[in-house]
């Protein structure tokens, strides 16, 4: 019966991808099999920690965060939760040896949502190290299936393609961030001084992460390529567009990618990685 209660659990985690991300679960459901149930995991419980400060502000968001935070922690030790996001999560964390400093460290980027409202040079970095980069690294632990070796010659190029996701998620939601939530990530952020120059600045930045990124996934197992590789680019595109964008829109308006345009990556992608040409 422990077999059908991690099954229920896994699918709550698919739910929440699905719900949450559509982009995101095409792009899961492209992984190998072995793979999707896992990094399910891994994305329903970064999404349950990113609501908790982003969306529930009529409650003590730091009682729910440390709350939260003891039950991974109890879920993790124990190998039992009752939270269906949390055991699947902790089955996983388990299953692939996934350092618990690695959790610490995104729930500690959480936790600076709480109270962190502007950003220097180093609590930025500090940020897109916890709420990026190590769910990567965690992504990367599933994928590399126990190689340590192979874990530890991509961990650079994973943690740098989480860091340009995130940025571009930044960039993509200036105006949200700022006006909704109250929040300035980049260092020194002012929106009525964002202009053409500063927005350079941040996509050259942005550009090195992605470089970093595509040499990672060029490395990456086979068996785990493809997903990846789509997820990089839908945010590449995502990129592109943002750079083609004047920066008074790009505070103004949320940029997408339509979803006919996912198709068409979709399916490129695919052809370029079925004729070994990443």
């Amino acid at each position: 019966m422990k077999d059908l209660y991690n099954d229920v659990c896994y699918n709550c985690s698919k739910l929440v991808t699905t719900k949450y991300s559509t982009s995101f679960s095409l792009g899961v459901s492209l992984l190998h099999k072995d793979f999707v149930m896992p990094v399910h995991a891994i994305y329903g419980f970064v999404r349950f920690a990113d609501e908790i400060v982003d969306t529930f502000h009529n409650h003590n968001k730091k009682e729910l965060l440390e709350r939260f935070i003891k039950d991974t922690h109890d879920a993790i030790t124990d190998k039992i939760s009752l939270n269906p996001i949390l055991q699947s999560f902790q089955d996983t964390v388990n299953k692939y040896n996934i350092d618990i400093e690695l959790v610490d460290t995104f729930l500690k980027s959480m936790a600076m949502d709480l109270d962190k409202s502007e950003h220097s040079q180093a609590t930025y970095e500090d940020y897109i190290l916890g709420s990026a980069e190590v769910v990567g690294l965690m992504c990367l632990k599933i994928f590399v299936e126990g190689d340590q070796m192979q874990y530890n010659n991509l961990k650079h190029d994973a943690m740098k393609l989480g860091s340009a996701f995130q940025k571009i998620n930044f960039l993509r939601d200036l105006k949200a961030d700022y006006h909704i939530l109250g929040r300035a990530y980049f260092p020194g952020f002012e929106l009525d001084k964002f202009n053409a120059v500063t927005k350079k600045e941040i996509e050259k930045d942005i550009q090195k992460d992605f470089d970093a990124g595509l040499r990672g996934i060029k490395n990456l197992p086979k068996k785990s390529q493809f997903g990846v590789y789509l997820a990089y680019i839908y945010y590449y595109s995502l990129f592109n567009k943002i750079q083609n964008t004047p920066a008074q829109n790009v505070i103004s308006t949320r940029i997408r990618i339509p979803d006919s345009k996912k198709y068409v990556l979709l399916i490129s992608s695919y052809l370029k990685h079925s004729f070994n040409l990443i």
